[in-house]
């Protein structure tokens, strides 16, 4: 069992909810924690898409900066892989992942919410990367996933300041890719992953790792990747019901069995 991260599930969508009060401040125990959550709801077949939620109040105001204060180099190299791998737990889950950030999504946990496939916040909502303001960097992924998603000038504004982006910026600046009521925030990450919750599973996790593989990689290598997921997919079930469904029926369906 697990004391700060759990998994709901509800209609084939998985929440994965941090609850450390006050602020979901994320120590080791709460990145162990994302850890086994996301392996289970990876395992889980009732699970199709997944919610990072915080709740009502904020997603994460980042790392538990006390459980790092009086730590030397030696001792944070032992587990810096561990962190690193914590935060981006999410990221390791194959199907559809959206983080819903109200409040403040800083630090750690902006990184876990860069973690997801996509981001959903609150007009109210505060994302950034403060770690500078520390005397360090982000160490969880954030140098690497900011600037993968919104290009290195636009990362490194954001970590080099340390500053707070605001909702209305961060959506222009493509930090987060919808901006809505903070009242609406969960409602709305959890309809976008519904839509996933009948889906062709191994066709979306084959979309999802040949997108995130191509990226660490040439173009060349990445049609390669693309190639071999595509036609892995003509051994599901799903492919010859979807095939079948469009020839018979046109496009728009099919019902999947997620295998």
């Amino acid at each position: 069992m697990t004391e700060f991260v759990r998994l709901e599930v509800d209609g084939g969508v998985g929440t994965i909810r941090l609850d450390r009060p006050p602020m979901n401040a994320i120590n080791r125990q709460v990145q162990r924690e994302l850890e086994e959550v996301s392996a289970e709801a990876t395992s889980r077949n009732d699970v199709r898409a997944v919610v990072v939620y915080g709740g009502e109040k904020t997603l994460a105001a980042g790392a538990d900066v006390k459980e790092m204060a009086d730590m030397t180099y030696s001792e944070m190299a032992e587990v810096t892989h561990q962190l690193s791998r914590g935060f981006g737990a999410v990221s390791e889950i194959p199907k559809p992942t959206v983080a819903a950030i109200t409040g403040y999504a800083l630090g750690g946990g902006f990184e876990v919410a860069l973690s997801c496939d996509r981001r959903i916040a609150g007009d109210n909502a505060t994302v950034g990367q403060p770690e500078i303001l520390l005397g360090i960097i982000p160490g969880g992924g954030g140098t690497q996933r900011l600037a993968r998603l919104v290009g290195p000038a636009k990362a490194k504004d954001v970590i080099f300041t340390g500053r707070f982006v605001k909702a209305p910026e961060a959506l222009e600046m493509g930090l987060v890719d919808e901006v809505v009521p903070p009242d609406e925030v969960y409602t709305r990450a959890h309809a976008w992953a519904a839509q996933f919750a009948n889906g062709p599973t191994r066709a979306l996790a084959a979309a999802k790792n040949a997108i995130d593989r191509g990226l660490e990689i040439d173009l060349r290598d990445g049609l390669a990747v693309e190639s071999e997921l595509f036609a892995a997919l003509f051994g599901t079930e799903d492919q010859t019901i979807g095939m079948r469904s469009f020839v018979e029926n046109g496009p728009g369906k099919a019902t999947f069995l997620g295998r």
